[in-house]
C-alpha cells in the first residue's frame, strides 16, 4: 500500500483538476485537497470527490464475460482474448480489412488513444476508427482549424480568463458541468470585467451574469452574425488589425451585413437593445473572449456557427493578443489529447491529417511499416455506427457507452445487436457492454499511470495510486495480447511511458508537437503546454505559434499562449470565413411543435455509466426530467412532478416534468445522462455538419404528451 498522497487528476471532465490520493482504511484511496495544480487550485466538484466509490469491486468489473447461451458469463483472459481475435480475424478474412471497426473514448489517455489508432491501421488494415470525442467539440475543431490553421481548445490558460474584460460564453453551464471553472468566471467580475451568457435557459451559470441572452435553440448563427452587423454598424471594428492579421473580411463582412437586428430578433428572440448591450460590453474593455461549448457546436450547421462567433473576435482585434481570443470549453477528460494522437478517423499522432503523404511517411517510419500499407480515412463516429451490422460485422470499443450517447440511441442499439461480433472494453458493465460478445475489465485512473490533455492544452501525468483488482488488466496489456494473436508480435507495449515516449516521436513536427514532453516533466512542472518541440530553436511547422526555447537551453518551455506573434496558417494570418444563418435540419411543424435540447447536470456525467454507480452523485440526482415553461405546462395539463412524454420522429421518451420559468417557453430540456424510458438520446437527430460529422443533438422538434398514471392495484 502507499504510505504517502499521490498527486494525479480527476477521471471526469477536461479541467482534469489535480487531486492527491491518500490510503484508506479498506485498502483503497481517498481524495484530498492538491492545492499547487492551478487549474483548480484545490477545488473539486461531487463528482471528483466521490470518484474513489468507481474503485470498489461491487461496482466495477473483476472478470472478463463471455456469451454464452445469451447471457454473459465469467471466463478467463485466454478465453475472451481468443475469442475477440477470432472473430476479428474472421471478419477480416471473410469481408475484408474494413469488416472490423474500433471505437474509442474522450476518456481514454494520449497513450491508449495512441496505442488504439495503431491497432486499427496497423494490426487490423482497417479504416474504421472514430471516437465519441466526436460528439464533444469537433465543430469547434473544425472552426479553428479554418480560421486559425490548428485547433486547441484554449490557446490560453484558463487563468487568463478573470484578467480580461469580457467574456461572451456561449452554449456552456460551467456552473454544472465543470463546477471549479466557475471561480475564473466570478473573479472575472469582481475585477470589473463583464460576463455575458448565451443559453436558452437561464442556468447557474446565467444566474452569474451581467447579461443573459435567451436566443432559439438552433440560433445561434444568426445571433453571432447580428451582433458582428451591429460591430460593424456602429464603427467598432478595429481596422488596423484587420489589415495586418487577417484575410477575407470582405466576404466576412457582406454576409454578416444581411443580418440586421431586427431580423436577428425575429430569428432569435433576442431583442435589439439586448444586442446593442452586448456589443457594447464585448467592444468596450481592450481585451475581451468569446467561449463556446456544445450549444453552439453540436448542431449540423455548428462549424459554421463557431465561425461567427470567430469572426466576432477577428474584427475587434480579439485574437491572438494578450488576455483576449476565441477558445472551446471541452467537455470529456482527453477529448482534446484523444483526437491528436490517431483514433480520429482523419487523424494520425501529432494532429496530422491522415491524407498528407509527408504525414504517413513520418508516422509510417516510427511505426516500422510501409507509409501505403495506412488505411485512408474511415467514417466519422456516428456514420460508423449507423454502418454496423452492414458491411462492418465486428466492433471493438473501448471507453464509450453509445446506447446512452449517441443521438438517435434506439437506431444505434439496433445496429450494435446485428453485429456479428461486439467486444467491449470497460469499467463497468455498461448499457453497451450488456450488449457485448465479450467484456474485458480494465483498469481506471487510479489504478494506471498515463497523460490526458486538459481544455487548456496542458499536457498532465495521472499517476498510479493503487494495485488494481485481480482479474484487471490495461487497456494497453488487452491491444498488446490481440496484437500478438493477429500476428503483430511487437510495437504494443504495455508499460505507458514507452508508448508515451513513441508518442514524443511519432508527433515531432506535427501540429500537436509533444516530442519535448517528457513524464519527469510532467511530474515536475504541474503539465507542459503543447506545442512543445524538442530541441525547438523555432516552430518546427513554421508557424512560429510556439516560442522558442531558452537561450542557453535546448529544453523547450511549452506554449501557454498561441497566435501572439502570428496564426498557424502558411502567411500567419487569420481567415474571415464568409457564413450564413440557415434553419436547423429539423424545424417545429403542426406535428412538432416544439423545441427540445439537451446538456447535463451538475452530479452526473456523460452517459452516466460510472457516475450513476455512485450513491451520493445518485441522490443527488437520481432520474431523467423535462423541464418546461409554466405556460406549456399549462398548456399541457401537467403539474410538478408529473409523467410527461417528449416524442420526436425517432422515439418517446417519458420523465417527470420540472416546471421552470427559467426555459423559453417553445423550449423543453432533458439531461442525457440516463438510459431505458427516459433516454434523451431516443429523440434526437443525427443531422450531421457537412465539416465536422457533429450530430445535431442540441435541436430538434418534438410534442410532449401527458402520461396518465398506472392505476393502482387493490
Amino acid at each position: 500500500m502507499q504510505i504517502s498522497a499521490t498527486p494525479t487528476h480527476c477521471p471526469y471532465c477536461a479541467l482534469q483538476c489535480g487531486m492527491n490520493l491518500t490510503p484508506a482504511p479498506d485498502g483503497g484511496v481517498r481524495v484530498a485537497e492538491r492545492a499547487d495544480f492551478p487549474v483548480n487550485r484545490g477545488a473539486l466538484c461531487g463528482k471528483g470527490r466521490t470518484a474513489p466509490a468507481l474503485l470498489s469491486s461491487r461496482v466495477r468489473l473483476t472478470s472478463p464475460l463471455v456469451r454464452s447461451g445469451g447471457r454473459l458469463t465469467p471466463a478467463s483472459w485466454e478465453e475472451a482474448l481468443d475469442r475477440i481475435a477470432g472473430a476479428l480475424a474472421r471478419a477480416r478474412g471473410e469481408h475484408g480489412a474494413d469488416a472490423c471497426a474500433v471505437f474509442g473514448g474522450g476518456g481514454l489517455t494520449n497513450e491508449k488513444a495512441y496505442a488504439l489508432g495503431k491497432f486499427a491501421r496497423v494490426v487490423l488494415g482497417t479504416s474504421q476508427i472514430d471516437y465519441n470525442g466526436r460528439f464533444c467539440m469537433s465543430s469547434a475543431a473544425a472552426a479553428g482549424t479554418r480560421a486559425f490553421g490548428l485547433d486547441r481548445g484554449l490557446p490560453f490558460p484558463l487563468e487568463d480568463i478573470p484578467r480580461t474584460g469580457c467574456v461572451i460564453l456561449v452554449g456552456s453551464n460551467p456552473a454544472e458541468t465543470m463546477p471549479p471553472a466557475l471561480r475564473y468566471f466570478t473573479e472575472l467580475r469582481d475585477n470589473g470585467g463583464t460576463l455575458i451568457v448565451v443559453d436558452p435557459r437561464r442556468t447557474r451559470t446565467a444566474e452569474h451574469a451581467d447579461l443573459h441572452l435567451a436566443p432559439r435553440p438552433g440560433t445561434d448563427l444568426a445571433l453571432a452574425l447580428g451582433l458582428l452587423h451591429l460591430v460593424v454598424a456602429e464603427g467598432r471594428t478595429d481596422e488596423a488589425y484587420i489589415r495586418q492579421r487577417t484575410t477575407g473580411w470582405q466576404e466576412a463582412r457582406a454576409a454578416a451585413m444581411a443580418h440586421w437586428p431586427e431580423y436577428v430578433e425575429r430569428v432569435t428572440g433576442v431583442p435589439v437593445p439586448q444586442l446593442r448591450e452586448a456589443v457594447r460590453l464585448f467592444c468596450a474593455p481592450e481585451s475581451a473572449m468569446v467561449l463556446t461549448a456544445r450549444g453552439p457546436e453540436q448542431q449540423a450547421k455548428g462549424t459554421d456557427t463557431v465561425g461567427a462567433w470567430i469572426n466576432l473576435c477577428l474584427a475587434t482585434g480579439r485574437a491572438g493578443r494578450p488576455l483576449s481570443g476565441y477558445g472551446c470549453l471541452t467537455g470529456q477528460g482527453n477529448g482534446q489529447g484523444g483526437r491528436e494522437h490517431g483514433q480520429k478517423a482523419d487523424q494520425l499522432p501529432g494532429y496530422r491529417k491522415l491524407t498528407d503523404p509527408a504525414a504517413r511517411r513520418h508516422v509510417a517510419e516510427v511505426w516500422g511499416v510501409d507509409p501505403d500499407s495506412l488505411p485512408g480515412p474511415g467514417r466519422s463516429a456516428y456514420e460508423l455506427l449507423d454502418a454496423l451490422g452492414t458491411d462492418i460485422r465486428t466492433l471493438l470499443l473501448m471507453g464509450s457507452n453509445p446506447v446512452v450517447s449517441a443521438p438517435r440511441a434506439a437506431h444505434v442499439e439496433e445496429r450494435l445487436r446485428s453485429l456479428d461480433f461486439l467486444a467491449v472494453c470497460d469499467v463497468v458493465l455498461s448499457e453497451t457492454a450488456a450488449l457485448a460478445d465479450v467484456v474485458l475489465p480494465v483498469t481506471q485512473w487510479a489504478e494506471e499511470t498515463g497523460t490526458t490533455t486538459n481544455l487548456e492544452g496542458r499536457v498532465v501525468l495521472r499517476r498510479r495510486a493503487l494495485t488494481p483488482p485481480d482479474g484487471v488488466r490495461s487497456d494497453l496489456e488487452v491491444l498488446h495480447e490481440l496484437a500478438a494473436r493477429l500476428g503483430v508480435e511487437k510495437g504494443f507495449p504495455t508499460d505507458p511511458e514507452e508508448v508515451f515516449e513513441e508518442l514524443r516521436r511519432a508527433s515531432a513536427g506535427g501540429p500537436a508537437d509533444y516530442s519535448g514532453i517528457t513524464y519527469r516533466r510532467l511530474a515536475e512542472e504541474n503539465g507542459v503546454f503543447w506545442p512543445c518541440p524538442a530541441p525547438a530553436p523555432t516552430d518546427p511547422h513554421g508557424t512560429a505559434s510556439a516560442p522558442a526555447a531558452m537561450p542557453g537551453s535546448e529544453v523547450h518551455p511549452g506554449t501557454p499562449r498561441l497566435f501572439l506573434d502570428r496564426f498557424a496558417t502558411e502567411d500567419g494570418r487569420a481567415r474571415f470565413v464568409p457564413v450564413t444563418h440557415r434553419p436547423s435540419a429539423e424545424e417545429p411543424d403542426e406535428e412538432y411543435p416544439v423545441l427540445l435540447t439537451t446538456g447535463r447536470v451538475v452530479a452526473q456525467y456523460q452517459s452516466g455509466a460510472q457516475t450513476r454507480r455512485v450513491e451520493e452523485l445518485n441522490a443527488a440526482a437520481p432520474g431523467p426530467f423535462v423541464e418546461l415553461h409554466p405556460r406549456l405546462a399549462a398548456r399541457l395539463g401537467a403539474a410538478e412532478g408529473d409523467p410527461v412524454a417528449v416524442v420526436s420522429r425517432r422515439g418517446r421518451a417519458v420523465a417527470p416534468a420540472r416546471i421552470t420559468a427559467g426555459i423559453r417557453p417553445d423550449t423543453v430540456f432533458m439531461p442525457f445522462h440516463w438510459p431505458g424510458e427516459g433516454r434523451a438520446n431516443t429523440l434526437t437527430n443525427p443531422a450531421l455538419d457537412p465539416t465536422s460529422r457533429m450530430p445535431e443533438f442540441k435541436v430538434c422538434a418534438v410534442r410532449l404528451e401527458r402520461v396518465d398514471p398506472e392505476p393502482v392495484q387493490p
